[in-house]
């Protein structure tokens, strides 16, 4: 199964290489942007979540323009804080996590975001995902992050049958080798947000109908019947 999923990575990687699809994720742009500051990942997914990534890119560069690191942020106001990113859903609670976990870096951690899961599923507000995206963008660490991209395609494939990211994450830990491990976010969040939809995926781009679940069982036979 190792082999055949990356097989799969890589026909994901040559559709999306059309220069109209080539466009990066928030994550993979504040990664280049701020030279994998964990920090800055860290605050950038907290962010990031039921958010458009055009928008979080916006919000999240002015945010930075204001406040450079954590003990900045520690001591901010909060009310400036949500006005800064207000744009962003649900930003009164993301305000208040976001000036929380700067906080307890400082606190807890001497102002370093650390680089192990166990401690950095002890901030408040960080889960699975979240501390996951920070070792891949902001430590260059194997790990795969499981968003609701991640989760759908890896379910409409057949690679897995979750019914949990945390499901998912584990399943994919199992059958794919770890060195291809910090491909998968990246990867497969620009083909959910491209080719493979919730709504509507654009099954004509796709390169991999031949080896879909989702497409022989859901798709095809509405084709057929039309």
């Amino acid at each position: 199964m190792t082999a055949s999923t990356y097989k799969i990575i890589k026909k994901m990687e040559q559709t999306l290489s059309y220069k109209e699809l080539s466009r990066l994720t928030a994550l993979k742009e504040l990664q280049t942007e701020e030279q994998h500051d964990p920090f800055k990942i860290l605050i950038g997914t907290i962010l990031s979540s039921r958010t458009r990534d055009e928008t979080t890119t916006r919000v999240v560069n002015n945010l930075f323009r204001k406040f450079k690191n954590p003990k900045e942020l520690a001591k901010a106001d909060l009310e400036e804080i949500k006005a800064i990113i207000h744009s962003i859903g649900f930003y009164n609670i993301k305000a208040r996590r976001i000036k929380e976990v700067s906080q307890l870096i400082i606190e807890r951690f001497n102002g370093k975001v650390p680089d192990d899961i166990q401690k950095l599923l002890e901030l408040p507000g960080v889960g699975r995902k979240t501390a996951n995206c920070v070792l891949v963008y902001g430590f260059n660490r194997a790990a795969i992050p499981v968003d609701t991209h991640v989760h759908r395609i890896s379910n409409r494939l057949g690679l897995v049958n979750t019914k949990s990211p945390e499901k998912t994450e584990i399943e994919l830990s199992r059958i794919l080798a770890k060195k291809y491990w910090l491909k998968v976010n990246e990867t497969f969040v620009m083909y959910g947000q491209n080719i493979c939809l919730p709504i509507k995926p654009n099954c004509k781009l796709c390169k991999l109908k031949g080896v879909c679940k989702f497409y022989h069982t859901a798709v095809l036979p509405i084709q057929k019947n039309s």
